[in-house]
């Protein structure tokens, strides 16, 4: 597998020979965790066969990662004189130790050519706030444990690093910890890989690291909050920083999680899925991460909270449909597309917010329930523009026609409402 690298117009990743990537992610935190290699296997293959190309994996996870073995019974730190977990003092010892099968795991991963988003701690592991901790990090130690993953994952070419672990920062502390893993690592493995920030829900990496070299790209948390919710401005209000960098939404409204984590209030269902996926790529995101509820915690029981266990939720529909955005988007000139919301003859509010992007010759149109689509043609080059549908669910292309290259037009999608999102595809004709 090549080295994943920042593309030259700073909006987009590609590999080292230049080629387009995509990032079509899934949320796996717990797999070092709580998976036997046997069943990260089935993961990564059902995941590869689906057209994911990276998951994001947590080193020290969230669901007591220090005090509950991992399947194998192993732990991934010691303890200090002081009876503290030390996150410099691995338990490395003897075959099969927690390590060994991370290491066992990214084999698998590159065997099956995904990317592995590697993060090095949950974030309560240095702000505890709502989780589990304890809290173990300092600015001090911090450095060091980043010193010792690019030693033994530096020479690995299917990862990249990711700070944060779900945490909104807010002492001086917080950051420092941030900076000093970041730091570490590139000392040891000399910048080799990307690094990146994982923030809490409704935060960017942006909003704390705007300006530092070491961050490469910047990840959003749209959350799992709210229906509808707008993580195309996420996108924007990235997409417009100076320096420019990459940016992705990398966790937004996960299939079949209780909406503001209240089982009352119903679940994210497939159509909300596409839509925060197809709203932020659409916007400028040079990717976007799919998760389901009951994957990223390698869920092994029913409850009303995680209705599925992760094995049964491996094949949902949004897992299987993700891919489409993926394959359209690669389908065109990949590292001229740009956000181009003046396309669009008019636009609707919430639900059905139309989101525009184009390339030199062509333009698409994400339109949420099947609305009456307003385009300002003449944007493209031509006398004529080629039109077709593209369906989300799919990945089914459907010529439409030929239509003058000029004034105002309305597309009719055949089919209305939930679940009948759809994209309007116009390619020049000459």
């Amino acid at each position: 597998m090549q080295l994943l690298r920042v593309s030259e117009n700073k909006r987009f990743l590609c590999l080292e020979d230049g080629s387009p990537f995509f990032w079509l992610g899934d949320t796996a935190w717990e797999l070092f965790h709580r998976l036997s290699l046997e069943e990260a296997e089935r993961y990564f293959q059902t995941r590869a066969r689906q057209g994911f190309t990276v998951s994001q994996i947590v080193a020290l996870a969230e669901f007591d990662g220090l005090t509950q073995p991992n399947y194998y019974g192993r732990f991934p730190l010691l303890k200090n004189q002081d009876g503290q977990y030390d996150p410099c003092l691995w338990d490395d010892a003897g075959p099969n130790s927690y390590w060994d099968h991370v290491d066992a795991v990214l084999d698998l991963a590159e065997k099956y050519g995904v990317y592995v988003a590697f993060v090095a701690t949950w974030g309560d592991k240095y702000y505890q706030a709502h989780g589990v901790g304890p809290v173990i990090f300092t600015p001090e130690n911090a450095r060091e444990y980043g010193r010792m993953l690019g030693r033994r994952y530096g020479g690995r070419d299917n990862i990249l690093w990711v700070m944060g672990g779900d945490r909104n920062l807010k002492y001086y502390d917080h950051f420092k910890v941030n900076e000093a893993l970041a730091l570490g690592i590139q000392e040891t493995e000399q910048k080799r890989h990307l690094i990146t920030l994982h923030p809490g829900g409704g935060q960017s990496s942006s909003y704390y690291f705007p300006h530092e070299d070491w961050l490469d790209f910047h990840m959003i948390q749209s959350g799992h909050n709210f229906r509808n919710l707008k993580n195309y401005e996420f996108i924007a209000h990235d997409y417009a920083l100076t320096p420019v960098k990459p940016t992705l939404d990398a966790e937004h409204r996960y299939e079949d999680h209780p909406v503001d984590f209240n089982p009352e209030n119903g679940y994210f269902d497939t159509p909300d899925v596409r839509q925060a996926a197809y709203w932020s790529v659409f916007a400028g995101g040079f990717g976007v991460t799919y998760g389901h509820h009951s994957v990223w915690r390698m869920n092994r029981e029913f409850s009303a909270y995680y209705p599925l266990t992760w094995e049964e939720a491996l094949e949902r529909p949004g897992a299987c449909q993700a891919r489409h955005l993926k394959d359209l988007v690669l389908s065109y000139p990949f590292f001229e597309r740009v956000p181009c919301q003046e396309l669009l003859a008019g636009n609707y509010p919430g639900a059905n917010y139309i989101a525009a992007t184009r390339g030199g010759r062509y333009a698409l149109f994400y339109v949420p329930n099947g609305v009456n689509l307003p385009v300002r043609l003449g944007t493209l080059p031509g006398a004529q523009v080629k039109a077709s549908w593209f369906c989300p669910v799919t990945g089914k292309k459907t010529e439409i026609g030929l239509f003058p290259n000029q004034g105002e037009k309305v597309f009719a999608p055949a089919h209305r409402g939930r679940d009948q999102d759809i994209v309007l595809i116009l390619e020049s004709a000459d």
